[in-house]
């Protein structure tokens, strides 16, 4: 694991809190004081957000720092357990058992291409 922050998975994980909270990218930014680009910029990843506004983004979507920028930490698969849990939270256990299907056939894939 590098010490570098993937800012694609930044912007994925913001715009998935955003969703949770209800929120267009207008409303996030005018909660905030910015402008709408500069939340469509952190969502798409083509831009660097800077601390103040990544602990902006945090404290308006009610989540930590961390939760943002997890797999840019060591505890990372700690925030990715939680997202899967998430994730399936609201789902039926048909939903889940399909998904579990679907998970299990695709980690075989990886690891047999990835070999």
């Amino acid at each position: 694991m590098t010490n570098d922050i993937d800012y694609g998975r930044l912007g994925e994980r913001i715009k998935r809190f955003r969703h949770k909270a209800h929120w267009t990218q207008e409303q996030l930014a005018g909660r905030i004081d910015v402008a709408t680009s500069t939340i469509a910029h952190a969502e798409s990843g083509t831009s660097k957000p800077s601390l103040p506004l990544l602990i902006k983004i945090a404290n308006e979507l009610n989540v930590s720092l961390d939760q943002l920028i997890s797999d840019s930490l060591p505890i990372a698969d700690v925030y990715i357990q939680k997202d899967i849990s998430d994730i399936l939270s609201d789902c039926t256990i048909t939903e889940k058992q399909i998904i579990r299907d679907i998970l299990l056939t695709t980690k075989e894939t990886l690891r047999k291409h990835i070999q």
